[in-house]
């Protein structure tokens, strides 16, 4: 009996082309965060210590952070920028100069990445796609996903969208765990438990982060 070729929702090789792999040689500002965070902690006189008491992050991992021997999470960033008083899309993309931003897929930068705590193992990279725009809320990311995070679930302020391009994405929220394939998308309040990840191999998603 003949089986029918499921028909893909949207246009695969469209997203093929705006995503793909990230090249490692895309390494200008992978590893700037941790410039940034120390220097914005400079910039308002806070202490290492000082720092650790308004986060709850041992000294040791901000140590780590600032020498860029950890890149941190998103959600390690975002509470970072909370407790220093600055802009989350300063410290993860720059602060910007435009009213709009137009991003080209040719022009798509890898801006950062994420390691674990214990291992150092790689947890993701992301590209933003509008580092420009002046005093944005919102950061739009194309982000690769890999497999089996060993990272506690991530809690911080603000709001997540997520859709899935790639790849299978296993995502726990609160005490749920789901599986998400592409086309598939979910948006929750950041202030819930999360962990999101690739399954059986990397994944590819848009996320779009706001920030108050």
């Amino acid at each position: 009996m003949e089986t029918k070729k499921k028909t893909p929702h949207i246009n695969v090789d469209y997203f093929e082309d705006l995503t793909g792999d990230i090249s490692p040689s895309q390494k200008t500002n992978i590893d700037a965060v941790g410039e940034k965070i120390a220097n914005l902690r400079k910039e308002k006189g806070i202490s290492l210590e000082e720092l650790s008491n308004i986060t709850g992050f041992d000294t040791e991992i901000l140590i780590k952070i600032e020498n860029k021997e950890l890149q941190p999470q998103l959600g390690t960033i975002i509470r970072l920028s909370k407790a220093l008083d600055g802009a989350f899309t300063r410290l993860v993309s720059d602060v910007g100069t435009k009213l709009y931003s137009i991003t080209r897929k040719d022009d798509q930068k890898t801006i950062s990445r994420s390691t674990s705590r214990t291992s150092n193992k790689q947890l993701y990279q992301y590209k933003s796609l509008a580092p420009e725009v002046k005093g944005r809320n919102m950061e739009a990311l194309i982000v690769q996903l890999e497999d089996k995070p060993d990272v506690e679930p991530s809690v911080h302020d603000g709001e997540e969208f997520i859709y899935v391009l790639e790849g299978t994405v296993e995502l726990k929220i609160a005490d749920d765990v789901f599986e998400l394939d592409p086309g598939d998308s979910v948006y929750y309040l950041s202030t819930t438990p999360h962990l999101i990840a690739g399954k059986n191999g990397k994944a590819t998603i848009l996320a779009v982060l706001y920030s108050k």
